[in-house]
């Protein structure tokens, strides 16, 4: 089985991605922002590396996609590739820190890709507002996120809307985690649980 945990910038995902894993002993797959050689440089220069950015995420998701699927245990991923090119990569082409050119290469590229993917058995989606976002990403600290913008936030909220609204690739959860800390409080965990769990015997 493949569940991903899809949400903003900030959202909880890599900390709900490891509850879950701990709690289902699913194998978790991280998002390792830490070793991508190009997001610092994003940060600092969105247009001179944006298309590199999302080439970089595309191909290391296909390949981490590959493995969890060669996997005989159920696994619990942080993050998915369709996030890439329907929030991140399109937002970035309407900002005009990505040129129509590379656009429309990254798309070409991402539909020849998602040809040969299996969507996830559940998407799990964390909702937050802007508040939430930006006090978990200040306390998280990353310093290559300290220029991250509102505005950029809120673009990437209404995209995500947007995409879930439309998605039909299979079951989908969305959680509403503005007045939840799943991380500090048993019971906030448990409500998630118990919602992954009816989505679960639902697949049966």
């Amino acid at each position: 089985m493949h569940i991903a945990v899809a949400g903003n910038i900030g959202s909880g995902k890599t900390t709900l991605t490891r509850l879950l894993s701990r709690h289902y002993d699913w194998e978790p797959h991280y998002e390792v922002l830490d070793d991508n050689p190009y997001i610092r440089d994003f940060y600092e220069d969105m247009h001179r590396w944006s298309f590199n950015l999302q080439i970089y995420f595309l191909n290391s998701r296909f390949n981490a996609i590959q493995r969890m699927r060669q996997m005989s245990r159920s696994v619990i991923q942080d993050r998915t590739i369709y996030e890439d090119a329907y929030i991140f990569a399109p937002n970035l082409h309407a900002m005009g820190l990505m040129s129509t050119r590379d656009f429309d290469t990254y798309q070409s590229l991402f539909a020849s890709v998602k040809s040969m993917l299996q969507p996830p058995d559940i998407l799990v989606y964390l909702r937050a507002g802007i508040p939430a976002l930006v006090n978990q990403i200040q306390k998280r600290g990353r310093d290559y996120e300290d220029s991250i913008r509102l505005d950029y936030l809120k673009r990437l909220n209404e995209r995500y809307e947007a995409w879930i609204s439309t998605y039909r690739e299979g079951k989908l959860l969305i959680i509403e985690v503005d007045d939840l800390d799943f991380e500090a409080k048993a019971e906030d965990l448990g409500t998630i649980i118990n919602k992954i769990d009816t989505e679960i015997h639902g697949l049966f």
